[in-house]
C-alpha cells in the first residue's frame, strides 16, 4: 500500500461534471419503512446549493514543465522534454491569490489558472459548461513540509472561499471535495471525516483530516467543504493500492492552510517557529521511575539552553498541562499544535513543577536550520539573478559559521527566489550553495551573473550545488 499523491495530466477538452452522491440520512424512514421523497428532494436541493456556491472558487491548474519524456512520446528513455499536468485550487481572495498543493506546481516552467465564470441564470441553458478563462500565474510561494504553494493571477472581483476553523471538525461529520480528477473539471463527491489529527508516521507534526469522500489524481490542491460552504482542508493525498480512490484520503487542516498562506503572502516563505524544548509522553513506567503524580500527558525532557523557552523560565521536568489554553495529552499532541505557530507568535504554557502550577508566556523564534531564514541577509537591488530568477549573496564569515554542513568555504548562497523575476526552473532552492556553473567553478554573485550572460537563449546550464551537505547536479534550459 503507497501513499499517493495525485497530480495527473490535464484533458482540458473535457468539461464533465461528476454528481454528488447522496446518503439517505438515518431518520429519513416513514411509516411502513419506505423513505419520505420530500426528505431526499430536500437533501438533494441542500447539496446542490452547496456546490453551486462553492464551484465558481474552484480553479483547475495547468503546469507546464521540463521533464523525463516517456517511451513512444518522440524520444527514447531518459531524455527531457516538455511536460503538461495539472491539478485544482482554490480562490482565497477576490483579488487572484490561490492556494494549491506544492506537489502539482513544483518545477513548473509556465503556470495558468483556469477559473470558469457562471453564467447568468436563464432557462434552458446549456448543461454544456462554456470554455474557463485561462491565466498566467505567478508562484508567490511554497512550503514543502505542508505541500502547500500560493500562486497569484492579475484579476479582481473574483468569487474566493472562506476558511473554516478546522479545529472544529470531528468524525463523521458530512464534507464535500471539489476538485478536477482525472482532468475532469468542476468535479465535487460526497463523503465523511473519518479521522481528524491523523499523522502518516509516529513523529510527524503534521497532522491531516482522514475522509471517505472519494479523491482521485487530479483532485490534489482542491477543497474539502464543510455543511456550511467553508474550506476545512485542501485534498493533498490518498492511500492506494490501485492508484485511486480507496476511501482513504487525507487534507490539510484548513488552520494550518490560513497559516502558512497567510505566511507565504506576507514574507514569500514559512519562518518556522520553535521554542527549544524537547516533549515526551508519560507513560506510567516512566511515571513510576520519576515518581511523577500521574500517568499520562507530556513532560519536557529538554529545554535547550539559551532558547525562548528557557528564557521564559521553562525547565527540564516539567509536566505540561495546557498550552494555549488546551490540555496537552501526549508528546506528539504538543509538538502538532506548536507546529502550526510561527516565528513571532508567542504561546501560553501552563506547566506543573513541584506540585505547584507555573504559567509562562513563550516567544516562538525562528527555526534556525531553515535555511529559507537567508532571505533577510540579502538586499535585492545587488542580489538579483535575473536568469535563474533568485536572489544571492556571496558567502562571508558570518554565514559560513551557521552552515557547517559545507565542505568548502566557496560558492554562491541562494537565499530566496524573487517575486519580479520569472520563475526559472532550475530546481534551485533557498538554501543551496552553487559551487560550479557548466564544469568551472563558482566564487561570487557577480561572476555567475556574468558567466550566465554570456549564455544564449535554449543553452543548457547545469548547476552544481551543495543542499545541505549533498552534491548534486541541476540541468536545465536557460530561458
Amino acid at each position: 500500500m503507497t501513499f499517493r499523491t495525485h497530480g495527473i495530466a490535464l484533458a482540458l477538452t473535457l468539461h464533465l461534471a461528476l454528481g454528488a452522491a447522496v446518503t439517505v440520512p438515518a431518520n429519513a424512514a416513514t411509516k411502513g419503512g419506505r423513505t419520505s421523497a420530500g426528505e431526499l428532494e430536500s437533501l438533494s436541493r441542500a447539496t446542490r446549493s452547496l456546490a453551486a456556491r462553492v464551484a465558481p472558487a474552484v480553479v483547475q491548474i495547468a503546469v507546464t514543465a521540463l521533464g523525463p519524456v516517456a517511451e513512444g512520446a518522440g524520444g527514447g528513455e531518459g531524455l527531457l522534454g516538455q511536460q503538461r499536468r495539472g491539478g485544482s485550487g482554490i480562490l482565497l481572495t477576490s483579488d487572484g491569490y490561490v492556494v494549491t498543493n506544492y506537489h502539482v506546481v513544483e518545477g513548473a516552467r509556465r503556470l495558468q489558472v483556469l477559473v470558469r465564470v457562471p453564467p447568468p441564470a436563464a432557462p434552458g441553458r446549456s448543461l454544456v459548461k462554456a470554455a474557463p478563462r485561462r491565466y498566467e500565474a505567478r508562484l508567490v510561494g511554497f512550503d514543502r513540509e505542508t505541500d502547500l504553494a500560493v500562486l497569484h493571477i492579475e484579476a479582481t472581483g473574483l468569487p474566493s472561499l472562506p476558511l473554516a476553523d478546522s479545529d472544529a471538525l470531528a468524525p463523521g461529520d458530512l464534507v464535500l471535495a471539489f476538485g478536477s480528477p482525472r482532468g475532469l473539471e468542476n468535479s465535487v463527491t460526497m463523503g465523511v471525516v473519518s479521522a481528524v489529527g491523523r499523522q502518516l508516521r509516529a513523529e510527524d507534526p503534521m497532522a491531516y483530516i482522514q475522509t471517505d469522500t472519494p479523491i482521485n489524481p487530479g483532485s490534489s490542491g482542491g477543497p474539502l467543504v464543510g455543511a456550511d460552504g467553508s474550506v476545512v482542508g485542501i485534498n493533498t493525498l490518498i492511500f492506494t493500492q490501485s492508484g485511486g480512490s480507496e476511501g482513504i484520503g487525507f487534507a490539510v487542516p484548513s488552520n494550518i492552510v490560513k497559516a502558512v498562506s497567510d505566511q507565504i503572502r506576507r514574507f514569500g516563505r514559512v519562518r518556522r517557529g520553535v521554542i527549544g524544548v524537547v516533549s515526551q509522553t508519560i507513560t506510567p513506567l516512566l511515571a513510576s521511575g520519576l515518581g511523577l503524580s500521574k500517568s499520562w500527558g507530556v513532560i519536557l525532557s529538554d529545554v535547550a539552553p539559551g532558547s525562548p523557552a528557557d528564557r521564559a523560565g521553562l525547565r527540564e521536568g516539567d509536566i505540561v498541562e495546557t498550552l494555549d489554553a488546551k490540555v496537552m495529552e501526549n508528546g506528539r499532541q504538543f509538538d502538532v499544535n506548536l507546529y502550526q505557530r510561527f516565528a513571532g507568535d508567542s504561546v501560553s504554557i501552563v506547566v506543573t513543577r513541584g506540585g505547584e502550577r507555573v504559567t509562562r508566556r513563550v516567544r516562538v523564534e525562528e527555526r534556525a536550520d531553515d535555511p529559507r531564514e537567508f532571505a533577510s541577509k540579502v538586499a535585492e537591488a545587488t542580489s538579483e539573478v535575473p536568469r535563474l530568477g533568485v536572489l544571492a549573496t556571496d558567502l562571508e564569515p558570518t554565514l559560513l559559521s551557521r552552515m557547517p554542513w559545507l565542505r568548502e568555504g566557496r560558492g554562491v548562497l541562494v537565499a530566496a527566489w524573487s517575486a519580479d523575476l520569472p520563475f526559472s526552473g532550475s530546481g534551485l532552492q533557498p538554501g543551496d550553495v552553487i559551487l560550479g556553473l557548466n564544469g568551472g567553478a563558482v566564487e561570487s554573485v557577480a561572476a555567475l551573473t556574468k558567466r550566465l550572460d554570456g549564455l544564449v537563449a535554449g543553452a543548457a546550464a547545469v548547476l552544481r550545488v551543495d543542499r545541505l551537505g549533498r552534491r548534486l547536479f541541476l540541468a536545465f534550459e536557460l530561458e
